[in-house]
């Protein structure tokens, strides 16, 4: 794929002094944005986003650590209920996605629906689907919504990375599992006896796909050579998510933050860890992260490990016309896709984008508001690349030509994962409510949501601001 790729080169999305770096705002979008029409469908009911709350996004380790994951899933439930109000007894089900799970609460929807304090009788199920999961849990919703089985539901996502199970050896865990069922003390000695300092290691585990064995810093990186993006364009979109998530949260925009009081610490935490504005001269000091001496992703330009959840309010319009609710937004189209998880691993929005579009009847140019997830800088440069490649598009994507590369000046403008962080289960609720937020704060009609996973897989989302909305 390397050597046929016809390359677009990058920095003419980062390019200095246009619109694309800039750290400012836009204003207001022309009102001939609102005279777009809906996308509401005869004989198709509307499903509605009221709202999402999450917790301040931290990097692992920090002040999460001694929590575990329900607890973080809980007080985002509670956050969502004290934000909108709204009554626990009338959710009829709730769906949480997470990626790594903790063992005592593999159902973690269901532990930190309990521990809310929502109903025993409100079934919960917990889903993974990688990177994207927690957009799964809100589709799961979307689709029981659609089909007449519930009229509301709660979607959302947790992650917990400073506390991850971490596993004896196969031969260790064979011998205790024998040892458990010993009926003696000479055959325990016995089965003892079998293992050796080999099968005393534990297994560590590894952001790594499991058909290739490969990380993914290592597909990011390959991924930056085959596009032919440099460290320097990779840095520069690093710095752009960095800043534009700094200006956001100066501004008050990052209002789908709820503090979190940690049992034991004297100041609730109220906002995101992660974002570090700096400078170009600052991130070409560190040195690649996987692929050493030579690569070009490294620990600025790649999101980080992130404790975080989130939780967003669903349910059909006429509900909330019932209620008296004002949503913010329509929950319209959505897709998955999957391809190659080797070389095509972190290419999930390239696919998934022209297809949600499609599927809504839109082109590239309805979208005023892009929110795509950004796993490494590289990531997204690359699919910038592959969206605006007709070689691409065509041998690839068997389509007629590019599809062509989203307006940046429409791109991430309250930063992404590089900047907030992306744990990994909760992200995609996160993506959902700041496309709601800015649609209403910039005046659009349209937002799409992208996102890459694990495995090859992908998501693209459409949804609609819905009249009512407001910040």
């Amino acid at each position: 794929m390397a050597a046929q790729i016809s390359r677009v080169n990058s920095v003419a999305f980062l390019r200095p002094g246009t619109r694309n770096v800039s750290t400012t705002l836009p204003a207001l979008y022309a009102a001939g944005q609102k005279t777009k029409p809906s996308l509401a469908r005869p004989n198709q009911k509307n499903i509605v986003l009221v709202d999402a709350v999450r917790t301040p996004f931290l990097l692992s380790g920090t002040n999460y650590a001694k929590l575990m994951p329900h607890d973080l899933a809980r007080n985002a439930l509670l956050g969502l209920v004290q934000k909108t109000g709204f009554p626990k007894e009338l959710v009829e089900y709730i769906a949480f996605g997470t990626v790594i799970q903790e063992v005592k609460t593999s159902n973690v929807a269901r532990e930190a629906a309990l521990g809310a304090g929502f109903s025993e009788k409100t079934p919960a199920h917990t889903v993974t689907m990688a990177c994207i999961s927690s957009n799964q849990a809100m589709s799961t919703c979307i689709g029981y919504m659609q089909s007449g089985v519930y009229d509301v539901c709660v979607a959302g996502g947790v992650e917990f990375m400073s506390d991850v199970p971490i596993r004896h050896s196969r031969k260790m865990r064979s011998v205790m599992l024998k040892a458990n069922k010993a009926k003696t003390v000479g055959q325990r000695l016995s089965l003892l006896s079998q293992l050796d300092l080999k099968s005393l290691i534990p297994e560590l585990p590894a952001v790594a796909e499991f058909s290739t064995g490969e990380t993914m810093g290592h597909s990011a990186d390959r991924l930056a050579a085959s596009f032919n993006i440099s460290r320097k364009d990779q840095d520069a979109f690093a710095l752009r998510s960095h800043q534009f998530a700094h200006d956001a949260a100066e501004k008050g925009l990052l209002s789908d933050i709820i503090p979190y009081q940690v049992p034991g610490q004297d100041k609730p935490i109220t906002c995101d860890n992660g974002i570090r504005v700096s400078t170009p001269e600052q991130l070409e000091k560190l040195k690649p992260a996987f692929i050493k001496p030579h690569g070009t992703v490294t620990a600025a330009n790649a999101s980080f490990l992130t404790d975080g959840a989130s939780a967003c309010l669903m349910m059909t319009e006429e509900k909330a016309k019932q209620l008296g609710l004002k949503p913010k937004a329509y929950l319209r189209d959505f897709v998955y896709v999957s391809q190659d998880p080797k070389d095509q691993l972190l290419l999930g929005p390239a696919y998934a984008t022209p297809r949600v579009l499609e599927k809504a009847g839109l082109g590239m140019n309805d979208i005023d508001v892009w929110e795509v997830h950004e796993a490494f800088a590289a990531q997204i440069l690359a699919n910038l690349s592959a969206m605006d490649s007709d070689w691409f598009c065509k041998t690839y994507m068997g389509r007629s030509g590019k599809i062509g590369a989203p307006d940046m000046s429409k791109f991430n403008l309250w930063g992404g994962s590089l900047s907030i962080g992306h744990p990994f289960g909760a992200t995609g609720v996160r993506l959902a409510i700041h496309a709601a937020n800015r649609l209403i704060h910039e005046d659009g009609k349209y937002a799409c949501i992208a996102a890459c996973a694990a495995g090859g897989q992908g998501v693209g989302m459409i949804i609609e601001r819905h009249p009512d909305g407001k910040l």
